[in-house]
């Protein structure tokens, strides 16, 4: 049976980037959710046409709360017009929540790779405040590849670790802050060799980003986990544009 489309209503909007926002909604029945997944939102013009696109859930359920993660694209119909002219009390419609694959649940136990690259952290990230707020001993291992400090969502919050759970890594691709002991470049085999040598054999591995990024950074851990020993089919991935 198909989703029904539910009315949402802005409720707030976060700056993340200068070009990238996190936007909450109030949305009267929304069933709930996993980390991971990902819902539809659909705009309707005056006359009538409608634009749809897919946006990531950025945080864990939380009733008839939701966060999305929306990154402006360059003559969009829909991301520009959520990202910085919805009004707050205005309305959108909501499909979902989509995608039963990419995701996390608080009763898996073993240690879990996530690999992000630019906002393909949203919905890594639902899954990192999942697990805080399950208080999970499992190990979270995140990979977040940016071009420049500056293009980072959640900043401050991924700066605090606070967990001896939560191992937190950047990879910047064009500009590494000051004292950074990395040099910009592409993600590397050598980036990801020590967190995949902690994973076991069922450990799930979520990669998100742009194509051309989960397609290179799949290829490196289909490798890396091969030589190991490991499943490659403990990849998951999650990719756009």
């Amino acid at each position: 049976m198909p989703l029904a489309w539910l009315p949402a209503r802005l409720t707030g909007r976060r700056a993340q980037t200068a070009t990238a926002s996190t936007l909450d909604f109030t949305v009267p029945g929304w069933p709930g959710h996993l980390p991971g997944q990902h819902v539809d939102v659909r705009l309707t013009a005056d006359d009538g046409y409608q634009a749809a696109r897919s946006y990531s859930l950025a945080a864990p359920a939380d009733g008839d709360r939701l966060e999305l993660g929306v990154q402006v694209v360059a003559d969009g119909e829909v991301s520009p017009y959520l990202a910085d002219q919805l009004p707050p009390g205005g309305e959108v419609e909501i499909r979902g929540p989509l995608g039963n694959w990419f995701v996390w649940r608080p009763e898996q136990t073993e240690p879990a790779l996530l690999v992000a690259g630019g906002s393909g952290v949203v919905p890594l990230t639902a899954m990192i405040r999942a697990h805080r707020l399950a208080g999970s001993s499992s190990l979270f291992q995140l990979v977040y590849s940016v071009r420049e400090p500056e293009n980072t969502w959640y900043r401050e919050e991924l700066a605090d670790r606070g967990s001896p759970f939560l191992d937190i890594r950047f990879v910047h691709t064009r500009l590494a802050p000051p004292g950074a002991a990395r040099r910009p470049g592409r993600i590397m085999a050598a980036d990801l060799e020590e967190q995949a040598a902690r994973l076991k054999a069922a450990s799930p591995v979520y990669v998100c980003g742009p194509t051309g990024f989960v397609e290179a950074v799949s290829d490196l851990l289909v490798d890396l986990l091969t030589d190991l020993g490991k499943d490659p089919a403990t990849i998951r991935t999650e990719r756009f544009g």
